[in-house]
């Protein structure tokens, strides 16, 4: 396949192979990109900038609903890519690319959103006889770096609001799912966004990346991966607006009034949706003891039905891991949480990327898999003594991004959602749960800034104050 570059479909000597994490097979090459083409993707994003400024609200709202009619013809397909280049089961490969549309949607209705509003300059001393609003502009170009797990989704949670906002958008997709990201590509500009406003770049992270996040003529980056990727990025954008959302361990609170039966399956789709390779995924649990026993052998019931395999099969439930590394790092990470003390209950057997999930419990806080992301199919399950323990507990990481609870009890819901230390909390759901509107972030290493459509907008748009002297 060939990436979009200044408007044409372009090809390089040297390729990127793009290959299925189940058997290994090639699925298709990309180019990869130069620095130099990156100099050229930018040169001609602020011609294209300005073309998509030029169109009204209600233009740029045409074009994003012409592209959702494009997606929604093409959801096999891409849902078949995706299954494909990212190893998630083919029904998880469908459901993100019906989320994709929401936030396509949601992102066109934004763009007849964008409002300013009144500033009462007369509420200063000096004020009389002012008057006057703030308006929102676009940002300029945004630079949209994205991770492997959802490769259309996320995306679109970075090109759709850029767009609606006036933006033109250059969009990195991760070396190792690409493809879907080349499709969007096509869609867009069958859409009719302007030639120059819309660019797919296949490269490496080192090259394209670096030369993305440094450019000086790119005001806005919007990023999700890795902690230690997004600490780089932000250590050379400079002066530029920044979305860093750099990912979790996030944990589950069973209070001793929890109900199980709401708990259970959520808990367990939770831990090892798309293998675990999710930024809320469910990784640690903190039980109160009361439950414990009860909670831990409905949990290993539940993970024994799970069928692992080809993940383009119908009734595979989970997967391969993105590369076979990766199930070779999470099953060192259960080995070393066992020599610590850990109890291994079920699980954690490789072959090649697949890995059949994992439940520990007694996890010590010193194992990497209670205090670092996981990022692959396993769970840690720790009994609690009260409530105010498993908020410690909890809290007790570098990240924050969501978190559940399970309890009846309003006082401890309110509780823990004032003290625990999170972006998102959700009351008697697994943190897994996100729906595409919503204000979407973290804090600590989790990140900076919301995802959604409208709050992503406001990050995309700076204001601009308008004032009258009237006297």
């Amino acid at each position: 396949m060939k990436m979009l570059l200044a408007g044409e479909w372009v090809d390089r000597d040297e390729k990127i192979e793009v290959r299925n994490p189940y058997d290994n097979s090639l699925i298709d090459t990309v180019p990869k990109a130069t620095r130099e083409d990156v100099e050229k993707a930018v040169s001609a994003a602020k011609k294209g900038q300005k073309d998509m400024a030029a169109l009204s609200a209600y233009e740029r709202y045409e074009i994003l609903m012409k592209a959702a009619e494009i997606m929604e013809r093409r959801k096999e397909e891409l849902a078949t890519v995706v299954s494909k280049e990212v190893g998630k089961t083919i029904r998880e490969a469908r459901g993100e690319i019906a989320r994709a549309l929401q936030t396509l949607t949601l992102s066109a209705e934004e763009a007849k959103r964008l409002t300013g509003e009144e500033v009462r300059f007369d509420g200063a001393p000096t004020g009389k006889g002012k008057a006057g609003l703030y308006i929102r502009v676009p940002v300029g170009i945004v630079a949209a770096i994205t991770p492997f797990n959802f490769p259309v989704n996320l995306a679109m949670h970075k090109i759709a609001p850029g767009l609606a906002a006036g933006n033109a958008v250059i969009l990195k997709p991760p070396s190792i799912t690409p493809l879907s990201s080349i499709i969007m590509g096509e869609i867009f500009m069958e859409a009719g966004v302007p030639p120059l406003a819309f660019q797919v770049i296949t490269g490496s992270g080192s090259t394209v990346g670096e030369a993305l996040a440094s450019h000086p003529d790119i005001r806005k980056i919007s990023f999700t991966g890795s902690r230690e990727v997004g600490k780089r990025i932000m250590s050379i954008a400079g002066f530029k607006k920044c979305t860093m959302e750099l990912g979790s361990n996030s944990a589950v609170i069973v209070c001793d009034d929890a109900e199980l039966d709401k708990a259970f399956p959520r808990v367990v789709l939770g831990a090892y949706a798309l293998a675990g390779q999710v930024c809320i995924s469910v990784q640690r649990i903190f039980v109160h003891k009361s439950l414990f026993d009860e909670f831990v052998e409905r949990y290993v019931e539940h993970v024994k039905k799970l069928k692992v395999g080809d993940q383009l099969k119908e009734d595979t439930d989970v997967g391969p891991l993105v590369e076979e590394k990766e199930a070779r790092r999470v099953k060192e990470w259960i080995e070393e949480a066992v020599s610590m003390g850990a109890r291994l209950l079920i699980g954690g057997e490789v072959e090649g990327a697949l890995m059949k999930p994992a439940v520990l419990t007694h996890c010590p806080k010193k194992a990497k898999l209670f205090w670092n992301e996981a990022f692959g199919p396993v769970v840690i399950i720790n009994p609690v003594e009260s409530l105010e323990e498993a908020i410690a507990e909890t809290n007790d990481s570098m990240y924050g991004l969501q978190a559940g609870i399970y309890t009846k009890n309003l006082y401890n819901a309110w509780k823990a959602a004032y003290e625990v230390e999170v972006g998102g909390v959700i009351i008697n759901d697994v943190p897994t749960f996100r729906v595409d509107l919503m204000p979407y972030g973290g804090v600590k290493d989790s990140g900076i800034g919301r995802e959604g459509p409208k709050y992503a907008i406001q990050d995309m748009t700076e204001i601009k104050l308008i004032c009258f002297d009237l006297t």
